[in-house]
C-alpha cells in the first residue's frame, strides 16, 4: 500500500510539473506571439503607405519566385510576365518580406492553439485539419483552382472556430484557438488585397485582421500571465471599457478606409488643413461617393479612385470620429484612475494623447512615411491599453486551472 501510495504521489508530482511546464510555454509563447503581431501590424502599415502593396502582383509568391527577383535574368523574366506592373525592386522586397513575417507568425500561433487544444482528442484533430486544409487552398490555388482553394479555405477557417465555441476551460485557451481561425482568414485577405488591386473594402479588412489578431493574442498572454483582480471590485468599469473599445475599433476601421481610399491628405496639408480641411470649416463633400463600399471588379485602386469631394467627405468623417473617440477615451481613462487603476488610467490618456498628436502631425506635414507608420502602430497601442484595463477588471485566472491546458473546469481527470 505504501509502495502505491508513494507510486501516486511521484505520479501526481510529475503531472502537476508537466502541467506548470505547459502553462509557462503557454505564457511565453503567447507573449512572444502578441510582440510579434504587433510587429507585423507596423510592417503591414509600413508597405501600405509606402504604396507597395502591389509590388508583387502574384501570390504567395513574387513575380513567381519564393523571395522576388534579386538578377537581371529574373527581373527581365518578371518583366515579361507582368507588363502590366514592372519590377521595383525598392518595394517588392518590403510586400514579400511582410508575407514571410505573417507566415511566421501563423506558425506561432499554430503551436499556441495546438497547447490550448492539446488534450481532447478532437479539439486537437480539428486544429491540426484546419491547418492541414490552410496548406492545401494555399497550393490548390497557386494550380489555379480557385473554387476548390475558396472551399478548403473555408473549411481551414470554420474548424478552429468551431473549437474555439466548443472548447472548455479558461477564456485564453479558447481565444488562442481563435486566433488561428482570425489569421486564417487574415492569409485570405492578403490574397484578395492582391488579386482584387486594393479594393478599399479588402484593405480596410486586412487592416482590421491584423489589428484583431494582434488584440486575441494580447488579451491571451494577459490573461495566461494571471493578469486580473482578486474580486469583482472593478466589476462596474467593464461595460465603460467594452464600449470604448468598439469605438476606438469603429474608429480604426474608418482610418483604414481613409488610408486604402488614399483620403489622408484630402484636405491639404500645412496650418490650413487642420482644423480646418482645404481652408474651410465645410469644404466641397460627398459622403454618398466616399462610402460606397463595393465598386466591382477589375478597378486597380492603387493611388485612389475618388474625386476630391469623397476622399474630403472620408476625412472629414475620421476626423469626427476622432473626437468622439478621444472625448469618450479621455473621460474614460479619468474614471478608470478614480476607481482605484490609476496606473492603466494614465496609460490610456498619454497613449490617446500621442495618437492624436501623431494624426495632426500627419496632416501638417504632409504623411512622412514614419509619422504615418507610427499612427498605425500607436493605435494599436491604444487598444492594448483598452484591453490591458479590462483584463485587470477581470476576476484573476486561477492558475490550478491554467496550469493544465485541456482540463475543463471541474474534471476530475484530463480529457
Amino acid at each position: 500500500m505504501n509502495d502505491e501510495g508513494g507510486s501516486g504521489m511521484r505520479l501526481a508530482e510529475r503531472s502537476t510539473e508537466a502541467a506548470g511546464t505547459a502553462r509557462r510555454i503557454m505564457r511565453w509563447l503567447a507573449l512572444c506571439a502578441a510582440v510579434f503581431a504587433f510587429g507585423v501590424v507596423m510592417f503591414g502599415a509600413f508597405v501600405r503607405l509606402s504604396n507597395a502593396g502591389l509590388s508583387c502582383p502574384d501570390w504567395p509568391t513574387c513575380y513567381g519566385q519564393v523571395t522576388w527577383p534579386h538578377h537581371e535574368q529574373a527581373v527581365a523574366r518578371a518583366d515579361a510576365a507582368f507588363p502590366d506592373r514592372p519590377y521595383e525592386a525598392s518595394k517588392a522586397w518590403r510586400e514579400q518580406v511582410h508575407r514571410f513575417l505573417a507566415g511566421t507568425l501563423g506558425v506561432l500561433v499554430l503551436a499556441l492553439a495546438l497547447l490550448a487544444a492539446w488534450r481532447p482528442r478532437w479539439a486537437r484533430t480539428a486544429v491540426i485539419l484546419g491547418a492541414v486544409f490552410a496548406g492545401g487552398g494555399v497550393t490548390l490555388y497557386m494550380r489555379g483552382e480557385h473554387a476548390w482553394s475558396s472551399l478548403l479555405a473555408v473549411v481551414a477557417i470554420a474548424l478552429p472556430l468551431g473549437t474555439a465555441i466548443r472548447l472548455r476551460g479558461p477564456g485564453a485557451w479558447r481565444i488562442a484557438v481563435l486566433a488561428l481561425a482570425v489569421i486564417i482568414f487574415q492569409a485570405m485577405l492578403g490574397m484578395w488585397t492582391v488579386t482584387l488591386l486594393l479594393k478599399p473594402i479588402v484593405v480596410m479588412g486586412h487592416l482590421l485582421g491584423g489589428i484583431t489578431t494582434f488584440a486575441l493574442l494580447a488579451y491571451a498572454a494577459l490573461r495566461l500571465a494571471g493578469v486580473g483582480a482578486p474580486d469583482q471590485r472593478y466589476a462596474p468599469l467593464r461595460r465603460w471599457i467594452v464600449l470604448g473599445i468598439v469605438l476606438l475599433a469603429c474608429q480604426i476601421a474608418l482610418g483604414g478606409w481613409t488610408s486604402s481610399n488614399y483620403a489622408a491628405l484630402a484636405c491639404g496639408t500645412g496650418p490650413d488643413a487642420f482644423p480646418k480641411c482645404l481652408g474651410q470649416w465645410m469644404p466641397p463633400t460627398d459622403f454618398r461617393q466616399g462610402f460606397v463600399l463595393w465598386r466591382g471588379i477589375g478597378v486597380n485602386f492603387e493611388g485612389g479612385v475618388l474625386d476630391m469631394a469623397a476622399r474630403s467627405a472620408i476625412q472629414i468623417a475620421h476626423r469626427f470620429g476622432a473626437l468622439v473617440v478621444f472625448v469618450y477615451l479621455l473621460w474614460l481613462g479619468h474614471r478608470v484612475a478614480r476607481r482605484g487603476l490609476r496606473v492603466a488610467g494614465a496609460a490610456i490618456g498619454v497613449v490617446l494623447v500621442a495618437q492624436v498628436l501623431l494624426g495632426i502631425s500627419n496632416v501638417h506635414f504632409g504623411l512622412p512615411l514614419p509619422v504615418a507608420t507610427l499612427h498605425n502602430g500607436v493605435a494599436a497601442l491604444l487598444l492594448f491599453s483598452l484591453l490591458a484595463t479590462l483584463a485587470r477588471t477581470q476576476q484573476a485566472p486561477s492558475l490550478a486551472v491554467v496550469a493544465d491546458p485541456g482540463m475543463a473546469p471541474g474534471s476530475p481527470h484530463p480529457r
